[in-house]
């Protein structure tokens, strides 16, 4: 059988993750199927993460992130020619299908474009709307990240939830928790040595940091604590707006932030935390915060979106837009330590559910349906 991956997302936002998945769940089907060719249409980055396999066939296409006709031709004339050179069985693409008649398995891990169209340009906007809808009618199989956004695609399109298979992202590297001599010297570190909450993420407009730095200024009006607030991430989408917020705010000088981090120092950061606070109003996968859990790191969450499907009974939830709420959770955090042992303990057993080999076994029961 002749498989086809087109591993490249149309604009390429959440590479990072694009490539992981892929690495991932392709290295090992591709170990355990040798009797099958693989055809990658894909640039040089993935190429290189699959030296070791000798039934892959290469098609190196550029990408051409800003240029919309560019995205035109690859769909409608280079991926079919593509197929068609090779006589191959599947197309496995991501977000949009491919203009001819092979049979085809779309990936969409999420709906950002629709929840989310700031972060994208108009043009972008445009080629989605016009070619997302027909390729979820045109494919016979999708496959999805969480059972909400499952949920989106069909109320969204209108599609057919049967063809729509939800496969959980694995955990990539599950750090150890620290000992008590560590924490304690990265808080000596960081913190002169007092506790703090976390929030490791993108630093941006659309992440609703205003409202965490609101419901930490409510904490610590109520509980006259040492605690400290670390916001660590990069900075994105007018990021100006945070910072303009926390320079009028009254806690500013027990906010610290880190943007730009190594990764490695990133994960002791929150390893030695006392909690990690995600009050993001849309998040399509929960890998930062599974990351802190299996650190031994308790989290509260948002209380919609993924978050709950993900972390179940594993975490504390919060309506993103409210921030006494938010507050709430952090002092029933920071007073009841019986309560923060046993969030960690579920997170520590939650967190073995999220993993690659499952998750490759499921894709591949899908690719197994096209043969």
């Amino acid at each position: 059988m002749v498989i086809a991956v087109n591993t490249q997302m149309p604009d390429e936002n959440n590479s990072d993750e694009t490539s992981n998945f892929i690495v991932e769940i392709f290295s090992r089907i591709i170990s355990l199927h040798p009797g099958h060719t693989f055809i990658f249409i894909c640039n040089e980055h993935i190429k290189n993460s699959f030296a070791a396999y000798n039934n892959i066939i290469y098609e190196i296409l550029k990408h051409h992130k800003k240029n919309i006709a560019q995205w035109y031709l690859r769909y409608n004339f280079k991926l079919p020619a593509i197929l068609k050179k090779y006589n191959a069985n599947i197309l496995i693409t991501w977000e949009i299908a491919s203009a001819d008649k092979t049979s085809q398995c779309l990936i969409i891990p999420h709906l950002s474009f629709i929840r989310q169209p700031f972060l994208y340009r108009k043009s972008h906007q445009l080629f989605y709307k016009r070619f997302l809808p027909r390729s979820i009618k045109k494919a016979q199989a999708i496959i999805t990240s969480s059972q909400f956004c499952k949920n989106e695609i069909v109320e969204q399109f209108n599609a057919n939830a049967n063809k729509i298979k939800v496969v959980y992202n694995g955990l990539t590297k599950k750090n150890n928790c620290l000992s008590y001599e560590e924490r304690e010297n990265i808080k000596a570190k960081y913190s002169e040595g007092n506790e703090y909450f976390i929030y490791a993420g993108e630093i941006g407009n659309h992440k609703n940091l205003l409202n965490l730095l609101k419901a930490f200024s409510a904490f610590k009006k109520r509980q006259k604590s040492n605690m400290q607030l670390f916001v660590v991430g990069v900075e994105t989408y007018k990021y100006e707006n945070f910072y303009e917020e926390l320079r009028l705010f009254k806690f500013k000088k027990e906010v610290k932030i880190y943007n730009s981090a190594p990764k490695e120092e990133v994960a002791k950061l929150i390893a030695a935390s006392y909690a990690v606070i995600d009050p993001s109003k849309y998040e399509w996968f929960g890998t930062h915060v599974l990351s802190a859990m299996s650190m031994g790191v308790p989290v509260i969450a948002s209380s919609v979106g993924v978050m709950p499907e993900m972390l179940s009974d594993a975490a504390l939830y919060a309506d993103p837009e409210n921030f006494k709420e938010i507050a709430v959770k952090m002092m029933a955090l920071f007073k009841d330590e019986n309560l923060r042992s046993a969030l960690i303990e579920k997170g520590k057993l939650l967190v073995q559910k999220y993993n690659w080999d499952a998750a490759a076994d499921d894709v591949w029961q899908i690719i197994n349906k096209f043969i």
